[in-house]
């Protein structure tokens, strides 16, 4: 026979003290990863965790792990105040699973994302330490000495991304999952010229050139006006084109690339030099040029959308060797164009 030497409600009140004390330990055990120590409890993960997508394109399609190769990722608060600047490259960002973890206490945030800026071979670099620039001060620019004649960058791709994002406590078990989603900056254009009389034509006897003013990116990807730059091609050459009784006829390419394009540049254009006669045969505004390939299947497009999904454009201009070479037309991937049925005045 067990005897107690307490009362009974003193003996009621301390199992209810030793119950309530062991309902917080199991609370803080179950709620807190930090409120006990203990090796076995799992890790604190205060922060976001960001996965990265490139399906802005035609295809709708996510691109991300086969085309951005580095990645810069800049946090801001929600005020536009500086945290800090987080960098990936390589094989981890080729991986589907691929997730960035950024500790951060409890907040909103803004988050920047640009794809090809920590590459060695960097096209574009910010104008100043982002550690060293508010948010809304913050700018990136074309590589100085990349615009060379008569060949020009082939320009390292850049994409652009921003989300804004919030931890809503601390102590969580698991980071706040976001998905930044990123679009491509940088364009490849691709000229070919076919001779409609069945003569071949040399890359050497033409000069292809691309003028805009789209060098400087701000903070949330709109191009600030700075100067008018000339791209000259990164690769020329020939490809034959098909035979004419056994004798191989080729015709000229070229190919450029571009920092971004945006339709309100009415000013951007295309120009073809034949450098015999030194007369440009083709002069055209470049975007509405662009434009002409935004068929009805994209009709719900706004055009700004169509050129930022559309980053490979490949033209095909055939022109008549009459001497004077004004009889042009263009076929745009399926699209064929006569330019002079085309009013090209804004």
């Amino acid at each position: 026979m067990k005897f107690s030497l307490l009362p009974r409600p003193m003996r009621l009140t301390a199992r209810l003290a030793a119950f309530c004390m062991a309902s917080l330990m199991l609370s803080a055990i179950t709620t807190s990863c930090n409120a006990v120590i203990d090796d076995e409890l799992p890790e604190c993960k205060d922060g976001l965790e960001l996965r990265f997508i490139y399906d802005y394109n035609l295809e709708f399609a996510n691109a991300f792990p086969s085309q951005v190769d580095c990645l810069t990722v800049l946090v801001y608060t929600e005020d536009g105040r500086y945290v800090g600047t987080y960098t990936e490259s390589g094989e981890p960002l080729k991986d589907e699973d691929y997730r960035m973890h950024i500790d951060l206490q409890p907040g909103k945030y803004n988050i920047i994302a640009w794809g090809g800026m920590q590459c060695d071979d960097a096209s574009f670099s910010f104008t100043a330490p982002p550690a060293q620039t508010a948010m809304e001060a913050l700018q990136v620019k074309m590589n100085s000495g990349l615009l060379t004649s008569p060949t020009g960058p082939h320009l390292h791709n850049l994409f652009y991304g921003k989300i804004q994002a919030e931890i809503k406590r601390s102590n969580n078990l698991e980071y706040e999952s976001y998905t930044l989603p990123m679009m491509k900056d940088t364009n490849n254009i691709r000229i070919v010229l076919e001779n409609l009389n069945g003569k071949s034509l040399s890359d050497d006897d033409f000069e292809v050139t691309i003028t805009d003013d789209n060098t400087l990116l701000a903070w949330n990807n709109d191009v600030v006006p700075t100067s008018t730059v000339t791209y000259w091609p990164w690769v020329t050459g020939t490809v034959e084109a098909g035979q004419i009784a056994g004798v191989p006829v080729d015709d000229a390419y070229a190919e450029l690339t571009t920092s971004r394009l945006l339709d309100t540049h009415r000013t951007a254009a295309l120009k073809i030099r034949n450098l015999q006669t030194q007369m440009d045969i083709i002069d055209v505004p470049l975007i509405k040029f662009l434009l002409l390939l935004k068929s009805r299947d994209f009709d719900y497009m706004e055009p700004q959308e169509f050129l930022d999904r559309c980053s490979r454009w490949n033209l095909t201009f055939f022109l008549q060797g009459n001497g004077t070479w004004m009889d042009v037309y263009i076929k745009i991937d399926d699209w064929t164009v006569r330019l002079d049925d085309i009013d090209f005045s804004y």
